[in-house]
């Protein structure tokens, strides 16, 4: 008795097809699972076999083979534990196998035949549109992000009872459909706002012109400055996620199983702000089995390191390619993983190892040789891909306790989307979405400064020892400053402005 279910697994961010195929010959009672399952593939009998019996049907004591084709993929997780009991059943004719080449069935078995949710539905749903399925069978608690996906029935199931009832004709489950402008508007709203922070204007103006131009940032002050505060409220300025993105987003959450439950998708832009403590693994991606890091959890939104300096050096080093490429490749020896990874980085540190170096009310204990130390804690490459330092003092006591004052998220966001829109249209027929990401040849053919903005510079870089790498990083930033006011040419307010932004690359402070 031989029968086959269609099912899926992920790979990286995307999914394929899997064909469960369950065979029941005579012989002693045995379970097998082969086409190198994992541990908690192999654990599926266990689980398969009392979810059968405590759902009212019998399971046969006899010989059990499960084969996962293609068989030289590794698979993992537990949603092979619902297809694996349809073919059971099915191979004993108490399915009706006519719906089974056309749905793609997934699901995690509790003891009692409930179902459980998974990981990764989105993708999965979007790999049985490609095979031209007619849906997707899965638990209830994924059904809304699976139906994202257009052109597909998804079914969501409570309990293997269910499913079996379904694909016998006996009960008519209906398709789960998602209002994607409904699923917006629910989840679109950020717990913060910049109406919160009190005073700052300066770096609040450094962070809208970040956003406007997509520039990674670093910010620089003593404890209890507001560096965080400030960087916990950049993605609530970014413009609103497309469709398109918010896919792409909800995608890689869904793999991790970060994704609320019955939420269909991720509205909001993603803020991942990791300890100092971890890995390469956990910050790029990695492992035995490889899974996406903070950079592709934070992919379209915006990844912040707080205390940059305290990151193990080799750490920050795998950076570099997501900042410069957009995406992560984790190569193993049998096969090679991409994960997304368009991100911006907001990183903060202090001004010195005890952080007063800048306070005017306190005393700083630190030499300059450690000063020097702890600032060479980040390599030069790294900070050639951050675009804005900008210093964040601390706060007087006559702001501290003024009420907050400054301008909401939503009027800062719609500038910064005008910007965006200007630079859109400018780099419509490359692969660059906004200022940050110019090339050279870009940067001398939309940066050029004339007269008094190129002797500003000028004179910049001989007077406040600025670095080599400093000029692009300025024109870049100045072009920025200059779409926000929407005007075509750069002049020497934008240049002055950028120049600030590059506290870094000046002389020592000490």
């Amino acid at each position: 008795m031989l029968a086959k279910v269609l099912s899926s697994a992920v790979l990286g961010v995307d999914a394929y097809l899997v064909d469960v195929e369950v065979d029941i010959a005579l012989g002693l009672p045995t379970f097998n699972t082969v086409g190198l399952p994992d541990a908690a593939v192999k654990e599926s009998r266990d689980r398969v076999k009392a979810a059968i019996k405590n759902s009212g049907f019998e399971f046969p004591a006899k010989r059990i083979t499960v084969n996962l084709a293609p068989a030289d993929i590794k698979k993992e997780g537990a949603a092979f534990d619902l297809p694996t009991a349809v073919g059971i059943l099915a191979a004993q004719d108490l399915v009706h196998p006519g719906r089974l080449n056309r749905l793609a069935i997934l699901g995690e078995l509790s003891l009692d035949g409930s179902v459980r949710p998974i990981r990764g539905g989105l993708s999965m749903a979007v790999a049985a549109k490609d095979a031209n399925l007619d849906g997707v069978v899965l638990p209830s608690e994924n059904a809304a992000e699976a139906a994202v996906v257009e052109d597909i029935l998804v079914y969501g199931v409570e309990s293997l009872q269910q499913v079996v009832s379904l694909l016998n004709g006996e009960q008519q489950v209906q398709p789960t459909h998602v209002d994607l402008e409904a699923a917006f508007a629910d989840t679109a709203d950020y717990p913060v706002d910049f109406t919160d922070v009190k005073g700052q204007e300066h770096a609040k103006r450094a962070i809208e012109v970040a956003a406007a131009g997509g520039h990674n940032i670093l910010l620089i002050g003593p404890p209890g400055s507001g560096k965080t505060m400030l960087a916990r409220r950049l993605p609530t300025i970014l413009p609103n996620l497309s469709l398109e993105e918010a896919i792409s987003t909800t995608k890689v959450h869904s793999i991790c199983g970060l994704l609320p439950p019955r939420q269909a998708l991720l509205a909001t832009r993603p803020f991942r702000a990791p300890h100092h403590t971890i890995s390469d693994a956990g910050l790029i991606g990695g492992g035995n089995i490889p899974r996406p890091g903070e950079v592709s959890l934070s992919h379209h939104g915006v990844l912040f390191l707080d205390e940059l300096p305290e990151f193990k050096r080799h750490v920050l080093e795998v950076l570099r390619q997501p900042l410069e490429d957009g995406q992560v490749t984790i190569a193993r020896a049998q096969s090679t993983l991409t994960y997304p990874a368009r991100f911006m980085l907001a990183a903060a540190m202090n001004p010195c190892p005890c952080g007063y170096a800048t306070d005017p009310t306190k005393e700083c204990s630190c030499t300059p040789l450690q000063i020097q130390r702890y600032l060479a804690r980040i390599s030069g490459p790294l900070l050639d891909r951050i675009d804005i330092h900008i210093d964040v003092p601390p706060l007087k006591q006559r702001e501290l306790s003024a009420d907050p004052s400054g301008e909401a998220s939503a009027v800062i966001r719609e500038r910064v989307r005008r910007a965006r829109r200007i630079q859109q249209e400018r780099f419509r027929r490359s692969k660059v979405f906004c200022n940050a990401h110019m090339n050279p040849r870009q940067i001398r053919r939309f940066c050029q400064v004339e007269g008094e903005a190129r002797s500003l510079l000028e004179t910049a870089m001989e007077r406040l020892g600025l670095s080599a790498r400093a000029y692009d990083r300025i024109l870049k930033v100045a072009r920025t400053i200059a779409d926000l006011e929407t005007a075509e040419a750069i002049s020497p307010e934008h240049i002055a402005e950028g120049i600030q932004y590059r506290s870094l690359d000046r002389a020592p402070r000490r």
